[in-house]
């Protein structure tokens, strides 16, 4: 590598993520190729907040639904720890914090304090994993590229649970997941990159996140690799573009107890 490109390569990568095993392996591994990542830590959302927002969209009892699905399948997570422990193999990524990237916790990206986290660490490039959608006032405030790592494909698979609703469509073929870079809506910013994986029968709710990130560090690399040279390419996909939410508890009883498909 010339000196021009690790002065490049030195610049700092900002993660913006409400902390979790997913988020974290990506981390490590924008770490392992960046010298300088910097994790903005948001406070997760609470559930009052989450039910009340999905309630103004889908109504009461959908809202209900879906928080009823979260709860209930938190249950078999430890279920599903033999089948994350091999994904993690599989794929020689770790879940672990990694221990020389400095963490800033934040109420939110979208408050002051978010905002002046944001300025004060300059970054060249701002990369988002589990937190909020950005306000458009956060967003016309960033000056850098702002790239997401969304678990589904785009455009088919918007919003939350693109692999899950991708079994349950019999469109396994649209398992994957994308980066792409960010504007005011959900996940319909120019898609970078995008990857695809054969999920196992063991695979669930729990696993199918872990699976789509665990695959997918390599596009994460290369999308902040290209932003940080000034070579963004976003790719033109037409397909139908559709927004998806938790399957309410009915909807994820059924689909488990028929198909197969937690």
């Amino acid at each position: 590598m010339s000196d021009e490109e690790a002065n490049i390569f030195n610049r700092r990568i900002v993660v913006v993520t409400a902390g979790g095993d997913n988020p974290n392996i990506m981390i490590n591994a924008l770490a392992a190729r960046f010298d300088d990542v910097v994790v903005l830590q948001e406070q997760p959302e609470s559930k009052a907040f989450f039910v009340r927002r999905r309630a103004r969209k889908l109504g009461w009892p959908t809202a209900l639904g879906q928080l009823t699905t979260m709860i209930l399948s938190r249950f078999g997570k430890r279920f599903a720890q033999r089948r994350a422990e091999a994904i993690l193999r599989a794929y020689g990524v770790s879940a672990e914090p990694h221990p020389s990237v400095p963490v800033h916790r934040i109420s939110s990206i979208n408050d002051a304090e978010g905002h002046g986290q944001l300025q004060a660490l300059q970054p060249a490039v701002v990369f988002l994993i589990s937190c909020r959608m950005l306000n458009p006032e956060t967003l016309a405030a960033i000056p850098c590229p702002v790239l997401n790592f969304h678990a589904g494909i785009n455009p088919q698979y918007r919003g939350l649970m693109g692999g899950y609703w991708a079994l349950v469509n019999g469109d396994p073929e649209n398992f994957g997941a994308t980066v792409h870079l960010v504007d005011e809506g959900v996940d319909t910013g120019g898609i970078l990159y995008q990857t695809r994986q054969v999920p196992s029968p063991g695979d669930t709710m729990h696993t199918y996140p872990l699976l789509q990130t665990a695959a997918a560090t390599g596009i994460a690399v290369r999308a902040i690799e290209d932003a940080l040279v000034g070579k963004l390419r976003p790719i033109n996909i037409d397909a139908p573009s559709r927004q998806w939410y938790h399957p309410p508890v009915w909807v994820w009883l059924s689909n488990g107890i028929r198909r197969g498909i937690w």
